[in-house]
């Protein structure tokens, strides 16, 4: 039988990362820089990325946070308050030594201008944030103190991948300050909440919820929760972490305020963030060999019209019923927006312009030729479903059904990945069972199942240390609930829960 045609080669099956190399290229959502390691985002991933933007502000400000920006620049000095803190990102540090260039010996520029102290280019903001915080909070009652910042981090990658691993990107990096080191808990629990939330309405990816072991902690913090996701190929994912920082900033930074005693306290503090790392687990969790697949509540544009003019004789008349069919949708609100749309009325063969509305995932989209609008109909395709079957549809049972389309598709979209997720995930009892689960046989580039792995682990870092070194897996979280003792299978030491093992991105 031959294989079906594709709009993107290889396949997900025959090249994994390829498939999402090409996919990201032919949906026109990034491209590599001239800067190595850095990513130029193209307007289709900026409206992504805006979407995304739009729906997490509004969660964060309905929990009570404000915007604030920070500087860039960070002394290095700050840094070094907090060990811990330096020594995770020492390594992925950007610095700048000098404050201008002038003309060197040979005609080229060189670097003049020493500067009395290093700075780092922004790989994290906590210690800048956190003396901002030493000057603004004074007493319990600037308590709590909840920002969130919209901005761009460099951490200097080896290895990058668009949107998933890339020396500068962009972020949101929420920074609170509490009386109470239940208060500050509980809402680094809250945060860890707005992100499940956003993951699952909005980007239809279902996602585990829990901590971090000892080793995979935030550099500084004393407990780091987290959602993780499964991508299709079998992979973990970490869409977002939320950190409880005790009081170990609070005492670098000289956070303190007066408490309804009167007596001088070190605040608690967290932090929390996601990145454009989303926009990569979207692709990842919901694509096919044709492209992207846009969760309606996120896509750019929910709806694509092609105008069919061929050898019309009336092709204006054409475009004037699309245009129409074009300000009829606008007005519908949905999830909070109006419903975006797109005439494509580009001189580029159908087939052409379709396939690049299929790449770049629109949920729906409309063929109107002349015989579609003698008959007042659309001819219709959905993206979560095959490129090539399309119906026609009357224009008035379209335009009072196109909300709820959109919203079975969202959650068709949701229960695909779920499903997916059921079935690549093994609760495993044995050393033999799980190695079993993570190794290829000889000669093949993957396991024959692989996944998340839930088995119980006495928490020994040696031990998960070696698992990483020869399986290239990772515990990825210890998840809420669920506690049921057991015996570790690493070690037969006793366990209080089981964790999930995965390999990952």
């Amino acid at each position: 039988m031959a294989k079906p045609k594709t709009a993107i080669t290889p396949t997900r099956d025959e090249n994994y990362p390829e498939w999402y190399q090409q996919v990201v290229r032919r949906a026109d959502l990034a491209e590599t820089s001239p800067v190595r390691g850095c990513m130029v985002i193209k307007p289709w991933g900026c409206s992504l990325w805006e979407n995304m933007q739009q729906g997490l502000d509004g969660m964060f400000k309905a929990t009570g946070h404000r915007n604030a920006y920070f500087p860039l620049f960070i002394p290095k000095r700050f840094l070094e308050k907090e060990a811990e803190h330096v020594e995770g990102f020492a390594k992925e540090c950007a610095v700048v030594t000098h404050h201008r260039l002038e003309a060197g010996p040979d005609g080229g520029l060189v670097p003049a201008g020493e500067l009395e102290e290093p700075l780092v280019v922004r790989p994290t903001s906590e210690t800048i944030i956190g003396d901002a915080f030493s000057r603004w909070i004074e007493s319990y009652r600037d308590l709590p103190l909840l920002i969130n910042q919209w901005a761009n981090v460099v951490r200097w990658e080896m290895r990058t991948r668009l949107f998933l691993r890339t020396a500068e990107f962009l972020w949101q990096e929420g920074h609170t300050a509490h009386a109470t080191a239940d208060e500050a808990m509980a809402h680094t629990h809250k945060m860890l909440g707005v992100y499940q939330e956003f993951a699952e309405r909005f980007m239809a990816m279902p996602v585990l919820t829990g901590s971090k072991t000892a080793g995979e902690r935030f550099p500084g913090a004393v407990e780091t929760l987290c959602i993780e996701a499964m991508m299709q190929d079998r992979k973990a994912l970490q869409a977002g972490t939320s950190h409880f920082l005790g009081q170990n900033f609070a005492k670098a930074q000289d956070i303190t305020y007066q408490s309804d005693q009167g007596q001088l306290e070190h605040c608690w503090t967290t932090s929390w963030g996601v990145s454009t790392r989303l926009i990569g687990a979207m692709i990842m969790c919901h694509g096919d060999d044709d492209g992207i697949i846009c969760p309606p509540r996120l896509a750019p544009a929910h709806v694509v019209i092609l105008p069919i003019t061929g050898r019309s004789e009336t092709p204006e008349a054409i475009h004037n019923y699309c245009r129409k069919l074009a300000d009829d949708l606008r007005v519908q609100p949905y999830h909070g927006r109006h419903l975006e749309v797109e005439v494509d009325e580009r001189d580029l063969r159908g087939g052409e312009k379709n396939w690049q509305w299929v790449r770049r995932g629109v949920p729906i989209r409309l063929e109107v030729g002349p015989r579609d609008m003698e008959a007042d109909s659309v001819f219709m395709a959905r993206r979560d479903r095959p490129a090539k079957d399309k119906v026609s549809v009357g224009r008035t049972e379209f335009l009072s059904s196109i909300t709820q389309t959109l919203d079975e598709m969202q959650q068709g979209l949701f229960d695909r990945a779920l499903a997916f997720r059921e079935a690549h995930t093994a609760v495993i009892d044995s050393e033999e069972a799980f190695r079993e689960w993570f190794t290829a046989p000889k000669g093949e580039p993957t396991p024959p199942h692989g996944g998340f792995a839930l088995t119980h682990f006495c928490g020994d870092e040696g031990i998960e240390a070696k698992i990483a070194d020869e399986l290239g897996v990772t515990v990825r979280c210890v998840p809420f609930g669920d506690d049921e003792p057991g015996t570790c299978p690493f070690s037969g030491k006793p366990s209080p829960k089981r964790v999930v093992w995965a390999k990952a991105y």
